[in-house]
């Protein structure tokens, strides 16, 4: 950085947090409960809190995790398990508001590189803020990144030919322009994920037209958006606070026992699954083409439908699938490879997003520049080479924050070890007895293999085959495996100077 165009501005604190959202507040809550005497601040780049569900702005953005376990443990959920981004946006506000956390956060501070001294065991982020990016350091003890997987700037949209000729507009969900207006016309949506999902019935019944085209099938399961057990501990007049940690602890359970029965029996889990469709479309209705994917249930994640109102629209015919690739586009639509032109004056392209390692932040160590791929991930939160830092990193198939409080309390008996044993610098090092252990890609393809994964796997750091090495996508094994973690382990290396 340059000392002479910065000066000597910089604000210094004991813990930086970048990003405020899901995950950014829950580390703000858990840090300022657990370790008072830290100070800190969270760094935003957008104008606002939320994260996902600020940014996220298409017609019926929600959840797809129940937010007895999407929410936070501290916190009480008390309406359906299945929140819109709006809801999620409320409760994360209360949370903001009861935690006394709204004078720590800055909005439209945006880090654009991060730098560790070992001579002062201290991180210098330089942040650009405001409208003007206006350029500040900012330094700290302790780097905790928060910020997400994936870059909330622009959404993936695969080239596909011919694109340039469409007379229409083509949107990514992800960047939905506030002007955009279906009403009385013919809409393409591509993709067949939680985004269409969500977006067709919000749109079922506006449009001239609505298509889902897809070029391969999701797996989908339809329920009540409710939790029947919780209703019926409210008729008993339970503590709010009983009915959410009962609730969280049975959904997790059932999750992980719908996992494991897709591992086991993945023929029959797949049947099960496509049985629950015919029963919403009826014996008709083409769902070996339109519902049955082709890879195994759970190497990608199950969308839910709440309510069914996917499958109504689908049913009530104000929607309709396509299953086939895109030869082209042309001026009026979409040319399929096998079928009729699919008329659009709008297309959405539902189609994912790209991921984000480190929010793409560059950083260097004592001069030297990071390369995350080529460094190996404790427990997938701290890295090898890496000091004071730590990147949440939640469940794919779980709720993403059931891993972001396990890695909180992570976090918070670091920094109280770290300050008993006088040590000011910290970081997870390869042991003797791991010098022969196998390294391996963040996720096994074969195990999960979503396509903003696959794409990007090559930037994501390493993982190897013992516990401390791996993540084990198991909420039940991880709270155990956590909470045994000894801080003086030989698997941390400290410095006191």
């Amino acid at each position: 950085m340059n000392e002479e165009q910065h000066g000597n501005n910089a604000e210094h604190f004991d813990v930086v947090i970048v990003g405020a959202g899901i995950s950014g507040i829950a580390a703000a809550h858990d840090l300022a409960q657990q370790c008072p005497d830290q100070s800190f601040v969270v760094l935003e780049a957008q104008e606002n809190f939320g994260g996902t569900w600020w940014v996220h702005r298409y017609p019926g953005a929600r959840s797809d995790s129940d937010l007895y376990t999407y929410g936070y443990r501290f916190k009480p959920w008390t309406r359906p398990p299945i929140a819109t981004g709006e809801e999620i946006q409320g409760y994360l506000w209360e949370v903001i508001q009861d935690g006394g956390l709204e004078p720590h956060i800055r909005y439209r501070h945006s880090v654009r590189s991060a730098s560790w001294s070992s001579a002062a065991n201290t991180w210098t982020l330089e942040v650009a803020r405001g409208t003007d990016n206006t350029t500040m350091r900012v330094t700290c003890k302790f780097l905790w990144m928060c910020q997400g997987y994936y870059k909330h700037g622009k959404g993936y949209t695969p080239r596909w030919p011919n694109m340039e000729a469409f007379k229409g507009r083509v949107v990514h969900p992800q960047t939905w322009p506030e002007d955009l207006d279906c009403t009385d016309k013919r809409v393409v949506v591509i993709g067949s994920g939680a985004t269409a999902a969500t977006l067709i019935p919000a749109m079922a019944g506006k449009c001239r037209e609505l298509t889902m085209l897809q070029r391969s099938p999701t797996y989908f399961t339809v329920g009540r958006n409710e939790v029947p057990l919780a209703d019926q501990l409210r008729e008993l007049n339970i503590d709010e606070n009983w009915i959410h940690e009962i609730v969280r602890r049975k959904l997790s359970r059932d999750r992980e026992t719908l996992t494991l029965r897709a591992r086991e029996k993945p023929e029959q889990f797949k049947q099960d699954l496509l049985d629950g469709i015919k029963a919403q479309l009826g014996e008709d209705f083409d769902v070996d083409t339109h519902f049955s994917p082709r890879y195994r249930p759970w190497t990608q994640r199950i969308a839910f439908d709440p309510d069914g109102g996917l499958f109504r629209a689908f049913r009530e015919g104000k929607a309709s699938v396509v299953t086939d690739e895109i030869e082209r586009f042309t001026k009026s639509g979409i040319q399929p490879v096998s079928g009729k032109t699919l008329e659009a004056e709008i297309i959405v392209t539902a189609t994912g997003f790209h991921l984000s390692v480190m929010g793409d932040i560059p950083f260097d160590v004592d001069g030297k520049p990071v390369d995350f791929a080529k460094t190996v991930a404790y427990r997938g939160m701290a890295f090898t080479g890496v000091p004071n830092m730590v990147w949440v990193f939640g469940y794919f198939r779980a709720s993403w924050t059931l891993r972001v409080h396990l890695i909180n309390d992570f976090v918070c008996g670091l920094l109280k070890h770290m300050k008993q044993t006088g040590a000011k610098r910290f970081e997870p090092v390869l042991r003797p007895e791991d010098d022969a252990m196998p390294l391996r890609p963040w996720m096994d393809s074969d195990d999960f293999n979503p396509g903003y994964l696959a794409r990007s796997l090559h930037l994501m750091p390493r993982l190897g085959t013992k516990p401390e090495w791996r993540i084990s996508q198991d909420y039940t094994i991880e709270k155990e495996e956590f909470a045994a973690i000894d801080f003086s382990d030989p698997v941390f290396a400290y410095a006191r100077e």
